[in-house]
């Protein structure tokens, strides 16, 4: 953390108490102005001897306490806290010395800001909710704006990741956020990289540990193992993977600590689909959030492209793709008969087992095919790659090459008759959580489909569901997966694949492809459902290996 982070209390900030938050404000005014003076006076005094490197992380520091003020004046639930971080930048400004902007257009690169509840505009029940998230994190992140489209799953979202990370568990704090580095780091996540650095040092992680996960205690390199798996090839874990981990001698993890970091790991590598999966911008705080160089005339600099200010391009990519707005309209419409079209047949006839387990085995074998036209390898920057080991490994190695995924019959091992319970018993309360936070993904839906009104929608999320599980190799016996081609074309495939198995891969032009004619909205939900089902896919096969050798 910066000098200058250290001299200011934000945690204040955090309070219901407006006295609170406005003591706290007054102090962080006084902390940097009085910084922004002593900087302008060594500008102005050009007799003074100076050794440049001072005054350098004078600026630094003082730099990244505006970053942190800009996004307080963006993202702060609390009006008076925005209110008076914008007051003190422009106090900084008219000491002559530069202040951040932010960078961009908003929480995605995929959404219109205009389509996303703006911060100070939400209803009482939201401001409670934003409220909340803010005093646990001291931020609004991006991720919460985008999941505000759906407030009963972003409700039980935080409440999980809140228990997770801040309340008694059987791991420290900083090991919970260095977890979380790792787990976001196997998919280059940067943004979700970022975050944790910061939360890891503010609960006193070791930054000697950021330089890399060799020079992190041996109990969590211990770790990189079970992560790597996790994250790419699940179905190859077993339970002597987890009893490497339970009998390292005096590096070895208890069984409550280990449920506690699969639960982490899975629940980072699952929110990183969704960052990639709905294009979520720097934070404003962050790098890439914002510049401290002036804006051109037309608010947009040829220099801004690598951080993410796409806004001409995107526009013209917008407009170009409203030529096909008949062609998506019929894509619904098709859909829509598709399904009634299926209803019917489940209707009249239903397939044997020996044919529904035939559909299962060559759905599965075609899901490792299903690939995108941007398919190249993508190499991880140091910053990222340092918190993981084996960079090359994937899910393509094992696809490409044809090697055969196991079954997983669910009837054998299921989330709701083994998982749950597992996990409640080693790791209270979070089974119940997760649980919840499943059951609303998976049953959420407003009765709509893009234009249309009073629509079950069940079939269709059921199918997205059961298509995730089957690249994964997890069957349900009771499931016809005729239906998964006769519901998901061929981009919302490539688009769901490369969400679940490589998101660093997603792209916008993906994302616009398939499903035109819905909203965004819409768009965010199939996330939902993805990450959701990514998750649990996930649990169950290290949760098994858990209990087979617990047995």
């Amino acid at each position: 953390m910066a000098e200058g982070e250290h001299e200011v209390r934000w945690d204040g900030l955090c309070s219901r108490d407006s006295a609170t938050r406005e003591t706290a404000l007054e102090n962080i005014r006084q902390v940097i102005l009085r910084k922004a003076e002593c900087l302008r006076s060594v500008k102005e005094t050009p007799c003074r001897p100076s050794d440049g490197l001072s005054d350098a992380g004078s600026l630094d520091g003082l730099n990244k306490l505006l970053a942190h003020l800009l996004m307080l004046s963006k993202r702060c639930p609390f009006k008076d806290v925005r209110e008076k971080s914008e007051f003190i930048l422009k106090s900084v400004q008219e000491l002559g010395i530069r202040i951040p902007r932010p960078l961009g257009h908003g929480p995605s690169r995929f959404i219109p800001e205009k389509e996303i509840l703006q911060v100070g505009s939400e209803d009482a029940q939201m401001h409670a909710l934003f409220a909340d998230s803010f005093a646990a994190l001291g931020r609004l992140d991006n991720i919460t704006l985008v999941m505000v489209f759906h407030p009963q799953y972003l409700e039980s979202f935080l409440k999980t990741q809140h228990y997770l990370l801040q309340m008694d568990g059987p791991l420290p704090l900083h090991y919970r956020h260095y977890i979380g580095i790792m787990a976001a780091a196997r998919h280059q996540c940067s943004y979700l990289v970022n975050l944790h650095v910061n939360d890891f040092l503010h609960v006193g992680g070791d930054s000697k540990w950021l330089n890399g996960l060799e020079n992190a205690p041996q109990k969590l390199q211990n770790l990189g193992e079970l992560n790597k798996l996790l994250a790419h090839r699940p179905w190859l874990i077993t339970k002597e993977h987890i009893e490497q981990l339970l009998k390292a001698e005096e590096h070895s993890w208890s069984l409550a600590e280990l449920v506690h970091a699969v639960v982490l790991l899975t629940h980072y590598h699952s929110l990183a689909s969704f960052t990639f999966g709905c294009g979520i911008s720097p934070e404003i705080h962050c790098d890439g959030g914002h510049t401290f160089r002036p804006p051109s005339v037309n608010n947009y600099c040829i220099c801004d492209i690598t951080n993410g200010n796409h806004s001409v391009e995107e526009n013209q990519v917008n407009s170009a793709g409203n030529v096909s707005i008949s062609d998506s309209f019929f894509e619904v419409e098709a859909l829509m008969e598709k399904m009634r079209q299926l209803q019917e047949c489940r209707d009249e006839e239903e397939a044997s087992q020996e044919e529904m387990a035939s559909r299962f085995e060559i759905e599965k074998r075609e899901s490792m095919f299903v690939f995108s036209s941007d398919d190249d390898e993508v190499t991880p920057a140091r910053e990222i790659s340092r918190h993981f080991e084996d960079t090359s490994y994937g899910y393509k190695d094992f696809s490409r090459h044809g090697m055969h995924v196991p079954t997983f019959r669910v009837q054998d091992y299921c989330w709701e008759d083994h998982g749950y319970s597992l996990v409640n018993r080693l790791y209270p309360d979070v089974g119940q959580l997760i649980d919840e936070k499943f059951h609303i993904a998976y049953n959420l839906t407003y009765n709509t489909m893009a234009m249309h009104k009073d629509v079950d929608t069940s079939m269709l999320r059921r199918a997205i569901w059961n298509y995730i599980h089957c690249m994964f190799g997890i069957r349900y016996d009771d499931y016809d997966y005729g239906e998964i081609n006769q519901l998901l074309d061929r981009s919302f495939k490539v688009y769901i694949k490369t969400i679940v198995c490589t998101p660093e891969k997603v792209t916008k032009r993906m994302y616009d492809s398939f499903w035109r004619q819905f909203k965004h909205s819409e768009k965010v939900h199939v996330n939902l459902l993805l990450i959701e089902a990514r998750m649990q896919a996930e649990l169950l096969y290290a949760l098994r290996a858990i209990t087979r050798y617990m047995t």
